[in-house]
């Protein structure tokens, strides 16, 4: 059997034959190599701008943070000035008590005064009563005068008032209202540290 030589082909053949060759070395590095490589810089470029992006969302909020502390610090000073006209819990019932006898000392007679449930938000409680008075329009007016000038906060809402089928000289009205203070709600205080809680016991003595 005669062996196979390239040699023994046309100049021509043994060309194409090795650019054919060629080619298929190169498609197969491609596909087997190129290709995934390729693939993985896709990848790290996408990671890349991800990355990068995060880092101009973080650059733009550090160049934001002098202006949020600057909120946050004009807000506290907000919240300073309100302390003096909002009461604690602790004043909230005398402040209450106190609306009733405004009612009193305005010559209005208390026909009903009953506390309601207390509406929580997200900074303050609202503390409301329900009030039934009677009295006159000067007394009326004489009562909403002294509760406004109250140094804290309490707020007259619902007014309603009717005429007496039968007025008397000092009773010529009945008035329902609902007057509410607000109570300002501090934050929290922090939970201090278990290793805070517990003290070093004494070594025991041999």
């Amino acid at each position: 059997m005669a062996s196979f030589s390239l040699s023994t082909l046309p100049w021509k053949t043994q060309l194409a034959i090795f650019v054919g060759l060629a080619l298929g070395a190169a498609g197969v590095f491609y596909y087997f190599h190129e290709m995934p490589a390729q693939a993985r810089i896709a990848v790290h470029e996408k990671e890349i701008a991800g990355v990068q992006t995060q880092i101009e969302k973080g650059a733009a909020t550090a160049r934001q943070l002098p202006e949020f502390r600057q909120k946050v610090a004009d807000l506290q000073t907000r919240l300073e000035s309100l302390r003096p006209i909002l009461p604690d819990e602790k004043d909230a019932a005398d402040l209450l008590r106190r609306v009733h006898t405004l009612a009193m000392q305005s010559n209005l007679t208390i026909l009903g005064f009953r506390p309601q449930s207390v509406n929580t938000r997200t900074l303050h409680a609202e503390w409301p009563i329900n009030l039934e008075l009677e009295g006159t329009y000067h007394n009326l007016g004489l009562f909403l005068d002294r509760v406004s000038k109250v140094p804290r906060i309490i707020n007259v809402s619902g007014l309603v008032i009717e005429a007496r089928s039968d007025p008397q000289p000092n009773a010529t009205i009945t008035v329902k209202c609902t007057a509410t203070t607000f109570v300002l709600i501090d934050a929290p205080a922090a939970a201090p540290e278990a290793g805070k809680k517990t003290r070093a016991k004494a070594p025991k003595k041999s």
